[in-house]
C-alpha cells in the first residue's frame, strides 16, 4: 500500500505558497548557528538559498519577518551579542520586522501572528535554523492558527543529534533534516526542496 499524508486524507492544499501572495517569515538565522558549540551542518549553503529567497522576496514585494531567539545574556542566543545577532547575508532592512522569541513556536508568545494577519493573507513561507526545531515548530505553528505553510527546504539546516536507543551513536543531520521535513510534509504544511519553486 503506498504511503499516504494526513494532509492528503484531509483534502488540505497541496499547493506551495507564492512570494507574491505570501509572508516570508526567516526563523533565526543567528550567527549562533555559524560557530562554535551550534555550528549546523550546511549552513552556508542554506544561508545562501535563503539569502536569494530574501532578494525574490523583496523584489515581489512580499511582507517579511525576522526571527530571532533570546536565550539571555552569556548564552549562545544572546542577542545583544555578536554571536546571537541576524547575519548579516540575510539581516532585515528598515521596515522589516523583526520579532523576539523564546519558545521554538515563533508564533507562541510573540507578535508574529499580528504581522502574518496584517499582510492580509493566510500563506507564510517558512525557512529557517534548525529544521529539526524553530522550522518544525513553528509551520506547525502556523498551522494550528490557519495560516497555510510552505518550507522551503534548501534554506534550511540542521546538526546532529544523539542517538535515542544507542548510547555514543549519532543520528546524521542530514537524516534530522529529512524527518523534520516528513513531518510538516505529513500534516502542517508543503514542504519545496528548492526556493526556485516558489514563484
Amino acid at each position: 500500500m503506498p504511503t499516504t499524508t494526513l494532509r492528503a486524507l484531509n483534502g488540505l492544499d497541496q499547493t506551495p505558497a507564492s512570494l507574491t501572495g505570501a509572508t516570508l517569515v526567516l526563523v533565526d538565522y543567528q550567527n549562533t548557528y555559524t560557530t562554535g558549540v551550534m555550528e549546523l551542518t550546511g549552513w552556508r549553503e542554506a544561508l545562501d538559498a535563503a539569502a536569494e529567497l530574501l532578494g525574490k522576496a523583496r523584489a515581489a514585494g512580499a511582507r517579511v519577518v525576522h526571527v530571532v531567539n533570546d536565550g539571555g545574556e552569556g548564552t549562545p542566543y544572546d542577542i545583544r551579542a555578536e554571536i546571537g545577532r541576524i547575519h548579516p547575508a540575510v539581516a532585515p532592512v528598515d521596515g522589516e520586522a523583526v520579532v523576539v522569541k523564546r519558545t521554538p513556536d515563533a508564533f507562541a508568545g510573540t507578535d508574529l501572528g499580528g504581522h502574518v494577519d496584517a499582510a492580509g493573507h493566510p500563506d507564510v513561507i517558512v525557512a529557517g535554523f534548525m529544521t529539526h526545531m524553530c522550522v518544525l515548530a513553528t509551520a506547525a505553528g502556523a498551522f494550528l492558527r490557519g495560516n497555510r505553510p510552505t518550507v522551503a527546504a534548501e534554506a534550511c539546516a540542521t546538526r546532529p543529534l544523539p542517538s535515542a536507543n544507542r548510547q555514543g551513536a549519532e543520528v546524521p543531520a542530514e537524516q534530522v533534516h529529512r524527518a523534520a521535513l516528513a513531518i510538516v510534509t505529513d500534516l502542517y504544511g508543503v514542504v519545496v526542496a528548492s526556493c526556485a519553486e516558489l514563484g
